[in-house]
């Protein structure tokens, strides 16, 4: 449904820190990058996330999140650790849902311009066969 989104960001460096740190976490690199603006997505010159600097930008209100999707449990974790290592805010710890779905596995961040993101699979974890 969805090609891309973007968020305006008052300070591009340290909102390309931030979501360095946390999308990297998930598998996402700058797929773009200029003095206005960095993408991210997973091949070169194809963003579905994008950071514009807009000096008066602010973040949508209370009921509005994006929500990325992390290839494993351990991804969620990661993105939240590496975003909170670099400044980022905890919304909410790594940890399952189950008001959400039985197997939802999510972890919840604020940036540095207030909008609300999260990490989260939806799926059953699955054991490896060292873990047996």
């Amino acid at each position: 449904m969805l090609h891309h989104i973007s968020f305006g960001v008052t300070d591009l460096h340290e909102s390309g820190r931030f979501y360095d740190a946390a999308l990297g976490a998930l598998g996402f690199q700058r797929v773009y990058a200029d003095e206005t603006a960095i993408g991210y997505g997973l091949e070169a010159g194809k963003d579905l996330f994008c950071l514009k600097l807009r000096a008066n930008s602010t973040p949508a209100g209370d009921g509005f999140h994006l929500a990325f999707a992390a290839p494993s449990r351990t991804a969620v974790d990661l993105f939240h650790r590496c975003a909170l290592d670099i400044g980022g805010q905890c919304n909410g710890a790594p940890g399952l849902r189950p008001h959400y779905g039985e197997h939802y596995y999510a972890a919840f961040l604020i940036d540095p311009d207030g909008y609300r993101i999260e990490a989260v699979i939806n799926k059953a974890a699955t054991q490896s066969c060292s873990a047996l």
